[in-house]
């Protein structure tokens, strides 16, 4: 961002602009998303770049339901999704539709974002855009539990798990195949940051399930690999994580 001010370029501050919101979103940094996403939307209304204000009210979307306004957030990435797609735009829409579909999960209707996710995957196939599948994958299997958990078969927490059935729920199966394949690909990829929320997420699954040992020998090489991000939440909620499966 500094290379293109000293440019004075607003194209390439835009394109700055834009990378930057993405990153303090993948890192979960609500607030920072949120005025990155507002200074490009100033700058892309300023220049008449369409493409780019709707990118940055897509985050600015995201960075509403994580600060707890998810109706307005939802209604608000819905909306610039649309403008967005009224551009002639269509390779990052899945990773737009990714979003959309956690913020359905957080709001109690899975449903919803398993659709959008469905989607999401048609558009990764069709193009060969594979940057965010683990990560499609990974949602895919957390919003078929948040489905158990609406109809009463499951709940999210991990400290209240509920016993486990005698004949597991096909669901509970399908969310792990979810997340298997999350990590796969991750892995084939090369992927580190995303190979360990896949891992986080099954390691809960098989926690819940009383497979402490199985979900601690899953986290524990992945998480060792990091030498640093230690601040980021990522890390922080594997750290917990891994407190809880040894027992500490």
């Amino acid at each position: 961002m500094a290379l293109a001010r000293r440019l004075s370029h607003p194209f390439s501050l835009s394109f700055a602009l834009y990378f930057a919101t993405v990153v303090y979103q993948y890192l979960q940094e609500a607030q920072a998303t949120q005025e990155h996403a507002e200074a490009l939307m100033a700058l892309s209304t300023e220049q008449g770049f369409a493409q780019r204000l709707a990118q940055g009210r897509i985050l600015l979307g995201w960075a509403l339901v994580e600060q707890g306004r998810a109706a307005a957030g939802i209604a608000q990435m819905r909306q610039s999704m649309a403008a967005y797609g009224a551009t002639g735009a269509d390779l990052g829409r899945s990773s737009y539709l990714a979003l959309l579909a956690e913020a359905y999960g957080k709001e109690g209707q899975a449903a919803e974002g398993l659709a959008m996710l469905s989607e999401a995957l048609a558009i990764a196939d069709q193009h060969g855009n594979r940057f965010n599948e683990a990560e499609l994958y990974r949602l895919k299997g957390e919003l078929l539990l948040r489905q158990l958990a609406e109809t009463g078969h499951w709940r999210m927490a991990p400290a209240e798990p509920l016993p486990v059935p005698a004949v597991e729920h096909p669901g509970l199966t399908d969310a792990e195949a979810c997340f298997q394949q999350a990590i796969a690909i991750a892995r084939h990829q090369q992927a580190k940051s995303l190979e360990l929320r896949a891992a986080m997420s099954l390691s809960r699954l098989w926690l819940q399930q009383s497979k402490r040992g199985k979900a601690h020998d899953l986290l524990a090489p992945i998480y060792a690999w990091f030498t640093e991000g230690f601040e980021t939440a990522d890390v922080q909620s594997a750290q917990a994580l891994m407190r809880a499966l040894s027992g500490s």
